[in-house]
């Protein structure tokens, strides 16, 4: 193409991409530099290990406690359990849970603690506390100081008691008897 005057356009132009051209010279090796820092600062999952100072040999043979949900390790050097397709030791710091024989770890609080394993008797703990020994392998632990008495009991139990409690507020004859015993008319 040529310019009417007689000149190449794109040779008129050269200074023009010169000076650009010279300025993304100077500004690619930043931003290059940039995106390359950016990707690599991505973000990076975290993993928190805790050593609750049991190590298993390997995974450890598994037994069920008859009437329960739970599998106890008999043989194993610390209380393993496995309930609910997770691992849990009962260590002397508390409740840990984890998802394989081998952790990672993580602390349970007492209040997420599933009853069926504080239902467990003392005689399927390999390794009882201290102040169980003296206790008959066939009680429970005394889990109450820390879980309260409503551990123990089973849900329509619970449900009875709350009703019960609740009824009772109530004034009048009709106001502290149960629905049913009420149209009965025995209380």
């Amino acid at each position: 193409m040529t310019d009417p005057e007689g000149g190449d356009a794109i040779m008129d132009l050269a200074p023009a991409l010169t000076g650009f051209w010279g300025f993304e010279a100077t500004v690619k090796p930043f931003i290059f530099g940039a995106l390359l820092v950016a990707a690599l600062a991505g973000p990076v999952a975290a993993q928190v290990r805790i050593d609750i100072g049991v190590q298993l040999p390997g995974p450890p043979l598994l037994v069920v406690i008859p009437g329960t949900p739970v599998y106890y390790a008999p043989r194993a050097p610390a209380n393993v359990f496995f309930y609910a397709h997770q691992y849990w030791i009962f260590a002397e710091t508390g409740w840990h849970v984890g998802p394989g024989w081998n952790g990672p770890w993580a602390v349970v609080q007492p209040v997420y603690v599933p009853v069926p394993l504080l239902q467990i008797s003392i005689g399927h703990y390999p390794v009882p506390p201290p102040p169980w020994r003296g206790r008959r392998p066939t009680e429970r632990p005394p889990w109450d100081a820390h879980y309260g008495r409503e551990w123990r009991e089973a849900t329509h139990e619970r449900d009875w008691r709350e009703n019960e409690e609740r009824w009772d507020k109530g004034k009048g004859k009709s106001k502290g008897c149960p629905p049913g015993l009420a149209k009965q008319g025995r209380c």
